[in-house]
């Protein structure tokens, strides 16, 4: 699973990414700093299992602190979007290109609106946000739609022949893009085409198509800008789904936390100064914690990464044990591994996720009330479940 960090330039996606995996990526004004895209690991956060037990955990794949599980997941800084991008304006074609390796898509857009069309710094409130929603939707699709229509004379024809069905044939041309068979099939049903499908059809298709194949959450950053409150309104009453976040406010509680001036974790509502801090560092902090925690409730950006995975991925954290009455692993460590899976997942399914050659033995599993699991039982997020194998 990748989730990918996306926008025009200086909208604060790279600061966004940096605060989210801690990954050193340069972050300037200038337009096109991100080329090649940066790489890291970021965390979903849930409610550890180990706090409800009582018991004292041992992650191996995740971490835990203070009864909060923290769930790795892949993220990707992509280079920033222009107008013009799916006809290769700005190195467009790449960078699409890019976005498309995303299972899932945060745009970071400016929401003080002090970033014109093309990225360039402007005075707040004088570019409206709005249009960035709107291009970055229409990059992706008329791009995506550019490849569908190089061949359709093509697969016109297959699709009139009947050799294959249209999902099928579809699915084929769009293959590159990450796109399932089946996001094409449930797309087909709501806006149906046919060989004889103009541009209109064609184009309602695809954003169809889009939305179901990578979908978008937007991150309205910089939300601590005077005026950037009135722009967030504005956007949420005329229907447009958008979290306020501050990736610089985000970036500096994690650094500090990191060099031991304040106790903080990602997503908290709070921090405690638990350092020495000088005088500056001080008001800063104190601006942040009244400008964004306060009123905002966080910096938004753990919120953010966790409604793209578990609202738009619609994946949930599953604990898979070797004892289910220790919730241990074979080598005695509490809860060990915490799993992302998508809803609907089979235990035996999640057996052959854990390791392929425990489907071959799979018997059955068992919960922490020990009702035994059939092959079939679909998993709840949070469960903590032991896999029975075969000898």
């Amino acid at each position: 699973m990748l989730v990918a960090v996306c926008g025009k330039s200086n909208t604060g996606k790279t600061t966004f990414f940096s605060a989210s995996t801690l990954v050193d990526a340069e972050i300037s004004n200038r337009i096109f700093t991100t080329i090649k895209p940066n790489r890291g690991v970021s965390y979903v956060r849930v409610e550890c299992p180990c706090r409800k037990a009582g018991v004292k955990c041992n992650p191996q794949n995740s971490k835990c602190v203070d009864g909060v599980r923290f769930v790795p997941v892949k993220l990707i800084d992509i280079a920033g979007l222009v107008p013009g991008a799916h006809k290769g304006k700005g190195l467009g074609n790449q960078f699409l290109s890019d976005i498309m390796e995303a299972d899932a898509l945060i745009h970071v857009i400016d929401i003080s609106g002090g970033t014109d069309n093309d990225g360039n710094p402007v005075d707040p409130g004088s570019h409206d946000p709005m249009h960035d929603v709107q291009f970055f939707e229409e990059e992706i699709d008329y791009w995506m739609l550019g490849i569908l229509k190089k061949s359709w004379s093509q697969l016109s024809m297959k699709i009139k022949q009947k050799k294959e069905k249209p999902d099928i044939i579809l699915q084929h041309q769009l293959s590159g893009l990450g796109i399932s068979v089946d996001d094409v099939k449930d797309a087909l049903l709501d806006t149906p085409i046919t060989p004889e499908s103009g541009d209109k059809e064609l184009l309602d298709f695809i954003e169809n198509l889009r939305k179901k194949s990578k979908p978008i959450i937007i991150a309205a950053n910089k939300i601590d800008v005077n005026g950037a409150g009135k722009n967030y309104e504005h956007l949420k009453e005329v229907g447009v789904n958008l979290i306020p976040a501050s990736a610089e406010s985000e970036l500096a509680l994690r650094k500090a936390a990191e060099h031991g001036l304040v106790k903080y974790s990602p997503g908290d509502k709070d921090f405690e100064i638990t350092g020495d801090v000088e005088e500056k560092q001080k008001k800063g902090l104190e601006f942040l914690k009244k400008n964004v925690l306060e009123k905002w409730g966080s910096t938004g950006v753990q919120k953010v990464i966790d409604e793209a995975v578990f609202k738009l991925l619609d994946m949930i954290i599953v604990y898979p044990v070797a004892n289910i009455g220790k919730m241990t692993d074979q080598k005695g460590n509490v809860l060990p591994d915490a799993h992302l899976v998508k809803k609907g997942t089979t235990l035996k399914e999640l057996a052959a996720k854990v390791h392929t050659s425990m489907a071959d033995r799979f018997l059955g599993g068992m919960n922490r009330d020990r009702r035994k699991l059939g092959a079939d039982y679909e998993l709840q997020d949070g469960d903590v479940v032991e896999i029975l194998l075969k000898n």
